[in-house]
């Protein structure tokens, strides 16, 4: 069957404006322009907007779905079977969330007792997910998963005053980066300040540390654009020089 862009507009509970917008960015094109200069679409292309809206469902950029449905490895039945295990993953933590609600009524109420880390049990869990959402394929695929869920399990374990610590460590480490970007020097005693800093940050989550882990990290903040994006936002080229601040810090220069 095909649809006029309105008509897919209106099946598919988004704008033609949406549609429009995909288009010019080459997201999903129409199967053919007809005579009268509308877009048409056809199947392959209801079902391609089926995929993408299912990735904006959960959170993903329109470049990471162009990758992906657009790449010549993509396949339609594995895709959703990974739509269906982040969708029920999104779920169990809805669920938690509500349940938080719930107990928080019930105890506001005087019908039972909440205990202060019980009310942020779900927003933690909400963080690790996020984290294994955007981050968890490229991390295990360095560290491991047995690392990895180690990890998960200290912040989900982390008490209040561990939390406001690791807060106010990250405050530092910034305050500490800025300054020692502005000297330009990596191997400067601000910049290496800054590099133990991230150190103390990074024994948070991690059970042990250990320098070739430390460097690996500091590695990926430059090799991957999500980290540099969220270190550079202040100040471009920010994510580069912790790197080479670290791998001083940790021998590896």
């Amino acid at each position: 069957m095909e649809y006029t862009i309105q008509k897919l507009a209106l099946l598919a509970g988004v704008s033609t404006r949406t549609l429009r917008y995909y288009d010019e960015i080459g997201l999903l094109k129409p199967a053919r322009i007809n005579s009268s200069g509308y877009r048409i679409y056809g199947q392959q292309e209801v079902d391609r907007l089926q995929h993408i809206l299912f990735y904006r469902e959960l959170g993903v950029s329109l470049d990471e779905i162009k990758d992906s449905v657009a790449s010549p490895a993509f396949d339609a039945d594995r895709a959703l079977e990974e739509h269906r295990v982040k969708l029920l993953e999104k779920r169990e933590q809805l669920n938690r969330l509500i349940a938080n609600v719930d107990k928080t009524l019930e105890q506001r109420k005087g019908k039972s007792a909440m205990s202060d880390k019980q009310k942020f049990e779900g927003f933690k869990q909400s963080l690790i997910d996020d984290n294994e959402q955007k981050y968890g394929k490229e991390i295990r695929a360095k560290y491991g998963n047995e690392t990895i869920d180690r990890s998960k399990k200290k912040l989900k374990n982390m008490t209040e005053e561990q939390h406001a610590a690791i807060e106010k460590l990250n405050e530092q480490l910034h305050r500490k980066l800025a300054e020692a970007f502005a000297t330009g020097d990596a191997a400067g005693v601000l910049a290496q300040e800054a590099a133990d800093l991230h150190r103390q940050w990074l024994t948070f989550y991690w059970d042990t540390y250990n320098k070739e882990a430390h460097a690996g990290v500091a590695q990926m903040y430059v090799d991957d654009e999500r980290f540099t994006a969220y270190y550079d936002s202040e100040q471009p080229g920010t994510a580069a020089f912790l790197r080479d601040a670290v791998l001083i810090y940790t021998g590896r220069a």
